[in-house]
């Protein structure tokens, strides 16, 4: 059984491997086991499961992830400094930890673990929505995510219609998964600490998609929609069918974007993929 609590400091880690904080990297490190393990549990049932981490860092949250019951932990991480401290954790991980100096960016996660995969990860916020975005796009590919976003993100993933904060990202999110809000981290927890409040979300694939449509004519939709949000959707959907199309998928030409819910927008993307609408 791995035991976090047998291995030096992470702040010695840090010291020893002169892993400080890089802001280019979007690197704010979590050194308290307490909050990492929470976040593994959150995760829900990892027996049997490879995990990928992104963005390990010295390994605060590599260390609760080989706690778990997860068959593998693959960690990717692109700072070198960081990468040779991992290598040192694999060597005392008995075989479950695996180490990838890259780029998650330019990195195709199912071709990195068999499935079944899901990814845990505190995500560096310059990034951290277009990773989701795109891992989302291989669906299928994934058990689910359990990912630490600053808080205004989160809000926007977990958003349902009527909110402010419910846009083209939570349109996409609940089309594919359950997305749930599990709790904040306050900026204190963090090394160095960030200027917003961390909030750590939970992502679990739905077997099918809310409702049928294509990815492509579904982001054509959210686009125009969410692109005027404040004018009535007539007016925001005109340029790709307008009236034509609401009128199709039985949506009131009168109602606005934040009033859509999921399958509202997915009746409007079979619509619009309807060669009579494609301009």
């Amino acid at each position: 059984m791995f035991d976090a609590d047998a291995l030096p400091p992470l702040r010695e880690i840090v010291g020893r491997f002169d892993i400080a904080a890089q802001k280019s990297l979007g690197q704010h490190f979590l050194f308290d086991l307490n909050l990492t393990r929470r976040v593994v549990s959150v995760a829900g049932d990892l027996a049997g499961v490879n995990v990928i981490e992104i963005g390990a860092g010295p390994g605060g949250l590599t260390r609760a992830l080989l706690e778990s019951d997860a068959h593998h932990v693959y960690a990717l991480e692109r700072d070198a400094r960081a990468v040779d401290a991992l290598r040192e954790l694999a060597e005392q991980a008995k075989g479950r930890l695996t180490v990838f100096a890259a780029d998650a960016l330019e990195t195709d996660l199912t071709k990195l673990a068999p499935y079944p995969r899901t990814v845990i990860a505190n995500l560096p916020y310059n990034v951290g929505t277009q990773l989701l975005i795109n891992w989302l796009m291989q669906a299928d590919g994934f058990l689910g995510f359990t990912l630490m976003f600053q808080k205004e993100v989160a809000e926007r993933i977990v958003a349902t219609p009527g909110s402010k904060s419910y846009g083209r990202l939570s349109v996409l999110a609940r089309w594919l998964t359950d997305p749930r809000a599990m709790f904040d981290i306050p900026p204190s927890a963090f090394v160095p600490p960030p200027n917003v409040i961390s909030t750590v979300v939970n992502l679990t694939m739905r077997p099918e998609p809310l409702a049928p449509a294509r990815r492509e004519d579904l982001e054509v939709v959210t686009r125009a929609a969410f692109g005027q949000r404040r004018k009535m959707l007539r007016r925001a959907l005109a340029p790709i069918g307008g009236a034509a199309i609401l009128e199709a998928a039985n949506v009131p030409g009168d109602a606005r974007a934040e009033d859509l819910d999921v399958k509202q927008f997915c009746a409007l993307a079979r619509t619009l993929g309807e060669e009579r609408f494609v301009t």
